[in-house]
């Protein structure tokens, strides 16, 4: 597995898409600092004003609520939305059906070490989304900054323990989409399916089919709501319990899924 996990190493950090994957992430993230910027600026507000757009109480308020947000605040609200669930989960699905659609994996998995291969991509998918996630928490950290928007500051610990909390449900979205393409062996599913679920609809769904049927509020233990509950402006980090469970039984169950899908069916 060792040696797989190296070689799965040496193939993403030489893979375009990858690239492609960070540079839009980092681009989007800079354009979302930017117009927050421009949004909680007094002087461009009244400036916009001036210039006949029409600008309303809400609008005030919205500047004051970025103008008064920490570093935090600033970060949960743009990457806690599920922007870095879609972007993980359509980047895993283009590097995993790379082995299908290369024929790499015809020549590396035999019977014996398709179960090493699937551990040794549960690893890389770690490896991605952490990448993604240092990347994202690094942006908005240094941009607010170079565009002389100066959020309150937080301590280390809390961005660290932010980071950490961030990524590992990340972690596991990203395995979602490698069971689905061990499953399907191509991207369609994948990509559409990190599009759906990244953005929120899957909690949406379920949250209002739960009202109409009087189910147990299940949407809250999907990955997408997971992400956006991990901080809250009014009390920081919240436990990590919820985190830690929710993480750890989608885990388990995307990695039998993927683990099935390899070993009952052909190459």
């Amino acid at each position: 597995m060792s040696n797989l996990l190296r070689m799965d190493l040496r193939r993403l950090f030489k893979n375009r898409s990858f690239y492609i994957i960070l540079v839009v992430t980092a681009v989007l993230l800079i354009m979302v600092t930017v117009m927050a910027y421009a949004v909680a600026d007094p002087e461009i507000m009244d400036n916009m004003e001036a210039q006949g757009a029409e600008i309303t109480e809400s609008d005030r308020v919205m500047s004051e609520y970025i103008h008064d947000m920490s570093q935090l605040d600033l970060m949960h609200e743009t990457l806690g939305s599920g922007f870095l669930l879609v972007m993980t989960g359509i980047g895993m699905t283009l590097f995993v059906n790379g082995d299908f659609s290369s024929g790499f994996i015809k020549n590396i998995c035999s019977v014996e070490r398709r179960r090493d291969y699937v551990l040794a991509k549960i690893l890389l998918a770690g490896v991605y989304s952490g990448v993604i996630t240092v990347l994202s928490v690094l942006l908005m950290l240094l941009t607010p900054l170079l565009i002389h928007m100066y959020p309150a500051l937080d301590s280390i610990s809390q961005i660290l323990q932010y980071g950490l909390w961030m990524w590992l449900p990340h972690w596991a979205f990203a395995l979602m989409a490698l069971a689905l393409v061990l499953l399907t062996r191509n991207t369609t599913l994948g990509i559409i399916l990190s599009l759906v679920s990244g953005s929120g609809l899957t909690v949406a769904l379920v949250g209002t089919l739960g009202k109409m049927f009087r189910w147990p509020p299940l949407e809250q233990y999907f990955l997408a709501a997971v992400v956006k509950g991990v901080y809250t402006s009014e009390s920081g980090i919240v436990p990590i319990g919820i985190v830690l469970v929710c993480v750890t039984a989608w885990t388990v169950f995307y990695g039998t899924v993927s683990l099935v899908s390899m070993e009952k069916r052909d190459i």
